[in-house]
């Protein structure tokens, strides 16, 4: 039962669910498209990667204090996950971008070369993932996100 009683495991979770579900409306306001799916995607705004490790890494700090040692473990654990959003990941995806480019230029010229239409559908390739990363700005308001929603979660487990 003292799972349910650990403050920083459930403001991280909850904030996974949070940026996770809050893609959606931004989405919405933003393109005018309703896309659901983005609630178990990766990348968009905001990071749920970086909301996690911050409401993580506050609610360890509000309760071991920011002077604890693992107040530090977790807080260089969560630079590195944002700063692997934002550049790892990011670059990762911007190399989809472009691989899937490549791909579909390769296709068009095997169908027109040699009738790449009839081969079954096990025989072509499948397109990489594109939205892998972060832009800075996405991981900036997921750390935000965790931030807010640690203090703001704190007195209910307090």
């Amino acid at each position: 039962m003292e799972l349910f009683s650990n403050f920083p495991l459930w403001s991280a979770l909850i904030a996974i669910v949070f940026a996770q579900v809050v893609k959606i409306p931004l989405h919405f306001f933003a393109t005018k498209e309703f896309k659901p799916g983005l609630a178990f995607s990766t990348g968009g705004m905001p990071s749920s990667h970086s909301a996690a490790v911050t409401a993580v890494t506050t609610g360890i700090g509000i309760e071991h204090g920011v002077s604890s040692g693992l107040f530090a473990i977790s807080c260089i654990t969560a630079i590195i996950i944002m700063f692997d959003a934002t550049g790892i990941r990011r670059q990762a995806g911007e190399q989809a971008i472009l691989l899937n480019m490549l791909v579909k230029d390769f296709h068009r010229f095997v169908t027109e070369a040699k009738g790449w239409g009839q081969k079954g559908e096990y025989e072509k390739q499948k397109e990489l993932k594109e939205l892998l990363g972060h832009q800075p700005i996405e991981v900036f308001f997921g750390g935000l996100t965790g931030i807010f929603l640690a203090y703001l979660l704190y007195p209910f487990f307090a």
